[in-house]
């Protein structure tokens, strides 16, 4: 059987490709080496952070608010819950060129999309934030800005809902399978794992961390680079109730580079609480995926305590994932530059799981039609200088 795609990697793009593949064709192929959901990548952890104004550029803005209503639909498909709007709570200092997801000038640009596009918001000054926030340590010059339809995503559930309807609309997805090597042919690729080889019209590599091996042989080959992050959980039961979606946003302090989310479940869960960092790189083979002790204090002492109040200093939990960046903080959607039927998207970059229901539609528009109404242009691999 030659299929009329073969994704391989199933985390939040590919999943959400397979879905918006099978809503056209049965003919397609799910690949992935682990068991998605899994913990493994970059997509897990309870919680991820949906917005719709992005400060990493206004040209991503279409994209989230796609992906709210493929969101929407898959709730409604599954009798799911994946979105939870909690409202979002995004501080800075007005005009600041700190950087976010290498992006400079975040705030300023998350504001000038939300005029653009016409998304609710409001902004807070100083006494207001204060006033309305005694969880925050505020800085004499933080700002707000408040979006009352950001919110949270549960990634693992959402990457279940996606596989399961394209299972119900026919697609065959294997996992627990690993891609070895593709080759092209005159009637598309074909694609060896460790237990077979299957014929494809086109390949879709939604790899994640590991799609940096798929650029290696191009002129993209350091294009990508991969950071092992950690994400927390810290102890909030004496101020539960303070920290609850009823008070609390999720939020983002973009001149600490920390972000964060309401408690979310029962009091002894925790607050989950995470901070960027880019020291140094890793592959998703390499990574350490033990979190210390030594760096459990660290987090605390460096960035909880000097933010928020109630916030005990005990760690409930911890979990580490993978950022997949390019160097100004974009994505890559495109061909392989090698390969005229093999698709290359590594939709990561630290700020993907908001986008990765519509970046799936995109990847699945090219793959079948060869065109897409998304303008994509700003993710070209010559969109980027190497």
């Amino acid at each position: 059987m030659i299929f009329d795609a073969i994704v391989v990697g199933l985390g939040a793009v590919g999943s959400a490709t397979l879905y918006q593949l099978a809503k056209q064709t049965p003919h397609v192929l799910g690949l992935d080496q682990f068991s998605p959901p899994h913990t493994m990548g970059s997509t897990h952890g309870d919680t991820r952070i949906t917005r719709q104004a992005i400060g990493e550029g206004a040209y991503f803005v279409p994209l989230a608010l796609r992906s709210y209503e493929i969101w929407q639909e898959l709730e409604e498909l599954t009798e799911q819950q994946l979105l939870t709007k909690t409202g979002g709570l995004f501080i800075g200092k007005e005009h600041s060129a700190v950087q976010t997801h290498h992006k400079p000038g975040w705030l300023t640009t998350t504001i000038e999309a939300a005029e653009q596009f016409g998304i609710a918001h409001q902004i807070l000054d100083n006494t207001t934030l204060r006033e309305q926030y005694p969880q925050f340590r505020f800085r004499d010059d933080d700002i707000g800005y408040y979006e009352p339809d950001a919110g949270l995503l549960k990634p693992e559930l959402c990457v279940s809902a996606h596989l399961n309807q394209a299972r119900i609309n026919g697609a065959s997805v294997r996992t627990n399978e690993r891609m070895l090597s593709f080759t092209e042919t005159d009637t598309g690729v074909t694609a060896r794992t460790n237990l077979g080889e299957y014929m494809a019209k086109k390949l879709v590599l939604t790899t994640g961390s590991w799609v940096t091996a798929s650029l290696y042989d191009t002129l993209y080959r350091n294009l990508l680079t991969v950071y092992r992050q950690v994400q927390y959980w810290f102890d909030v039961q004496e101020s539960h109730a303070a920290f609850t979606s009823d008070h609390f946003p999720v939020f983002i302090l973009s001149d600490r580079d920390v972000y964060g989310f309401p408690a979310v479940g029962n009091s002894s869960d925790g607050i989950k609480i995470a901070m960027e960092t880019y020291a140094k790189s890793t592959t998703p083979d390499a990574v350490n995926r033990v979190v210390s002790e030594a760096e459990t204090r660290s987090m605390y002492d460096q960035y909880i305590a000097p933010n928020f109040i109630g916030i005990g200093p005990k760690c409930i939990k911890s979990a580490v994932c993978l950022y997949t960046m390019t160097p100004n903080g974009d994505f890559v959607i495109d061909n392989h530059p090698n390969y005229q039927n093999v698709l290359v998207a590594s939709a990561c970059s630290g700020h993907g799981f908001k986008h990765s229901a519509a970046v799936g539609q995109v990847l699945a528009e090219l793959a079948l039609q060869n065109r897409t109404d998304f303008d994509i242009r700003p993710f070209r691999l010559d969109h980027f200088v190497v």
